[in-house]
């Protein structure tokens, strides 16, 4: 799998980026198989992988850290982000977060947890209404100038709230984790994909199979969208889910696998290697947002 530099800025990445956000259960969450599923997104050519201070309620990045700590891999071979903003208040509150404080502290249980020096990247997660902007960018300009984290992303930011943030750094923002799909195609229509692209920058697009309901969902459109699929697949060496992946990776799009299937992972990391015809590409389009 080819690497691509995720902005005119860097780093360096895959071309899939592999996220343990689906790992919550504890059938899933062992040292053992986190290492084997990182050395088999290795194999694959995927280097890249997401991390949130939440997935797991914090213990996936402790198993990663002992995964590195197993030196099956090197550290410097593979690109770690992680993300910050979500906070349990307790009793139900879910708050979100960008206050200097908070960030400090999760940055400093993330590299604790995840047995590093730094962050390849680090992200706000969701917009916090609350936060004050020249404090949140002072200390993620500061956590930059301590070696802790080397760029700055944020996650599901439109596109107001991504310049915002931006006009206060002295670092560039080099990507915005959004949901977008065949099923959830807002981000072309709202703004979010332009402004991203705007700041030479790509996307890092979560739920690329909107959850699975692109290859059995019962609703209208994802029997449309499937079916769409089904047909065009043919003209590839693909199958539906590569080809549904392959469609994001012609809008510029970079595909954040979740699933612990390795016949998953499989599909989209090879789903690189095809290249839609325009038309191929309108026509799936199509099949999503006409009635």
């Amino acid at each position: 799998m080819e690497k691509i530099y995720i902005s005119d800025s860097g780093p360096e990445v895959s071309a899939a980026i592999y996220s343990f956000w689906r790992w919550n259960t504890t059938a899933l969450s062992t040292a053992k198989k986190v290492e084997d599923i990182i050395n088999y997104n290795l194999e694959l050519g995927v280097n890249t992988f997401d991390h949130s201070d939440q997935y797991g309620n914090g213990k996936i990045e402790e198993l990663f850290g002992k995964a590195i700590q197993a030196k099956s891999f090197k550290r410097e071979d593979i690109v770690i982000s992680s993300k910050s903003g979500i906070r349990n208040a307790g009793k139900g509150n879910v708050v979100i977060d960008h206050s200097a404080k908070h960030i400090r502290q999760s940055v400093d249980a993330s590299l604790k947890k995840l047995k590093t020096d730094y962050l390849d990247i680090f992200l706000l997660e969701n917009n916090d209404p609350l936060f004050n902007v020249e404090e949140t960018a002072s200390a993620l300009t500061e956590l930059i100038l301590n070696g802790k984290i080397k760029f700055i992303g944020v996650s599901n930011f439109n596109a107001s709230q991504h310049r915002l943030l931006a006009s206060h750094l002295s670092h560039p923002i080099v990507t915005n984790h959004i949901e977008l799909s065949l099923l959830q195609t807002t981000a072309i229509t709202d703004g979010r994909l332009d402004f991203i692209k705007e700041q030479y920058s790509k996307p890092l697009a979560w739920a690329p199979l909107a959850g699975g309901s692109i290859l059995t969902g019962k609703e209208k459109k994802a029997v449309k969208v499937r079916k769409a699929l089904q047909e065009i697949s043919k003209n590839y060496t693909g199958n539906i889910e590569q080809t549904a992946v392959a469609w994001l990776y012609k809008l510029g799009a970079l595909p954040i696998i979740g699933s612990p299937d390795k016949k998953r992972i499989k599909n989209a990391a090879s789903a690189y290697a095809i290249d839609l015809t325009r038309e191929d590409w309108y026509k799936l389009y199509n099949a999503t947002i006409n009635k």
